[in-house]
């Protein structure tokens, strides 16, 4: 199997209701059954107006003392406690929440760069959601199937660096599950539950970048089942977690 990843470059500052999927089929190739759009959470965020003016943020005392404490802006701050179902972490400057849609990640997700000065953006209220809407949108404007994977940079625990990681999914099963079936010894596998939705927005990130101007990439030639699969599936159970 031979994958494509191709890069779609759109050079238009995204705004609040611009029309997503026309900009995105304006700059890509002629769209084929089963390609995988992998597109960057910020353009999601501020295509559905998920910014804020941080000038017109209100820091509470808890936000005041922890920017005091960690170096940091209050107004993110309250921006961040403001994602976050609880706060996890707090160390060396950064603070690790879980967020209201159940991701575990730096900062709730609230980030500062490529936006203007003065603001910052959130992320998406229902990132499965607003996978499966431009799916929809894609779909119906080509008559192709295709699957949307929303997608932002993570850290991860014991490892140094941060990899791409799909927090919204439409049209894929985001896990391929080998559990049951045999390795090349006959023996049964127990365990192996790939974290496929990820795998490829990891492999679409290389082709994104972060300074390319490249926020949607387009998986082509992996073959893959239509699914009602959502990123909610990634969400490891509290009862399985071993770290939070």
């Amino acid at each position: 199997m031979t994958i494509e990843i191709i890069p779609v470059p759109i050079n238009k500052e995204i705004e609040n209701d611009d029309k997503l999927a026309d900009l995105i089929l304006k700059a890509a190739p002629k769209i084929q059954d089963n390609d995988i759009f992998v597109v960057s959470q910020k353009i999601i965020s501020k295509n559905e107006g998920r910014i804020v003016f941080l000038d017109t943020v209100i820091p509470s005392l808890l936000a005041v003392g922890i920017a005091s404490e960690y170096q940091k802006d209050s107004r993110v701050v309250e921006a961040i406690l403001s994602e976050t179902k609880r706060i996890i972490r707090m160390k060396n400057g950064i603070i690790i929440v879980e967020t209201k849609n159940g991701l575990v990640c730096a900062n709730a997700g609230v980030d500062e760069s490529n936006v203007v000065n003065g603001f910052a953006t959130l992320l998406p209220k229902n990132p499965d959601e607003s996978a499966e809407k431009l799916r929809n949108e894609i779909s119906n404007k080509t008559g192709k199937k295709v699957a949307v994977l929303i997608s932002d940079t993570f850290g991860r625990a014991f490892r140094m660096g941060q990899t791409d990681a799909a927090i919204g999914v439409s049209g894929i099963n985001p896990l391929l599950d080998y559990r049951g079936k045999k390795d090349t010894f006959g023996k049964e596998l127990k365990v192996t539950n790939i974290a496929l939705a990820d795998e490829l927005c990891a492999a679409a990130e290389l082709a994104k970048g972060k300074t390319l101007k490249h926020p949607v990439v387009i998986i082509r030639n992996y073959k893959f089942d239509e699914s009602k699969g959502t990123a909610k599936s990634l969400i490891r159970p509290d009862d399985e977690d071993l770290f939070k």
